[in-house]
This record gives C-alpha cells, sequence and structure tokens, in this order.
C-alpha cells in the first residue's frame, strides 16, 4: 500500500497514523511497528533536509507485508543521488567530544533493520529496508 506525503517534517504525524493503521490492518507486532516507525522517520527526515527536490515532489512511502518480514520503500523524485547504504557509520566508540557531527541515525537505521538497499535513477531515489517480524 503506497501514499504519498508532502516534503515536510510536518508530514510526520499522517505518516505515523498510515504506519499505525497498515499495522493494526496486518496484525504487525509493537517492536516490529517501533523499529519500523524509527527507520521511516529518520529516512524521510533526512529526505526532507538534506534532498532538496527540482520537482517539488512529495515523498512517497510504499508499505508491503509477506508471511516473515514487512517491507518500506522510500521514493523520492527530483533529488540528487545519496546512497545511504554507504553512509560512513558514526564512530560510537569515541566520546561525545571526539565525535563528528552526523551520522548517528543512519548508523542507527542498519542496526535496526535486517537489510536496506538503495536504488537511484532518472533523478529518482529509492530506500528499501526489511523488517523480519519475529
Amino acid at each position: 500500500m503506497e501514499r504519498r506525503f508532502s516534503r515536510s517534517i510536518h508530514a510526520l504525524g499522517e505518516i505515523f497514523e498510515f504506519a499505525d493503521e497498515y499495522s493494526i490492518a496486518h496484525g504487525i507486532r509493537p517492536p516490529v511497528l517501533f523499529a519500523m516507525k524509527f527507520v521511516i522517520e529518520e529516512l524521510f527526515t533526512n529526505m526532507v533536509k538534506y534532498s532538496v527536490s527540482d520537482t517539488g515532489s512529495d515523498i512517497g512511502i510504499d508499505l508491503e507485508k509477506d508471511d516473515h518480514r514487512v517491507t518500506v520503500r522510500l521514493i523520492d523524485s527530483g533529488v540528487d543521488a545519496f546512497d545511504v547504504t554507504r553512509a560512513d557509520d558514526a564512530d560510537v566508540t569515541l566520546s561525545l567530544e571526539d565525535r563528528k557531527v552526523g551520522g548517528l541515525g543512519l548508523h542507527l537505521v542498519k542496526r535496526m533493520v535486517d537489510s536496506i538497499e538503495y536504488e537511484y535513477g532518472g533523478r529518482k531515489s529509492v530506500i528499501t529496508f526489511s523488517k523480519k517480524l519475529e
């Protein structure tokens, strides 16, 4: 099931409602829903803050569940490439004073999902992640 959301941080409430409704309809347990919503929020927020669309298009979110996992796709058009799967991990072994600013959100995202993929072509960015239902 896909819906489009305005390219605005203010759309997060609608996005969370969409995820909640989907999880109720498809029996997704709260721990999986929590991870799903956390990752959607981080990726969506990054798209809004760092990917300026030359088309002003909305951002699509597609949710799909099978017997073993939930798969989420975030689709952004008219943007430059930024492969989240190749972003440097935050060095969490350093003290707070010694860490570089940024990167902690993607660091957490990569650890909360079971898989994450990035596709780019024709100024269209698609991030797909999945989380096991167990």
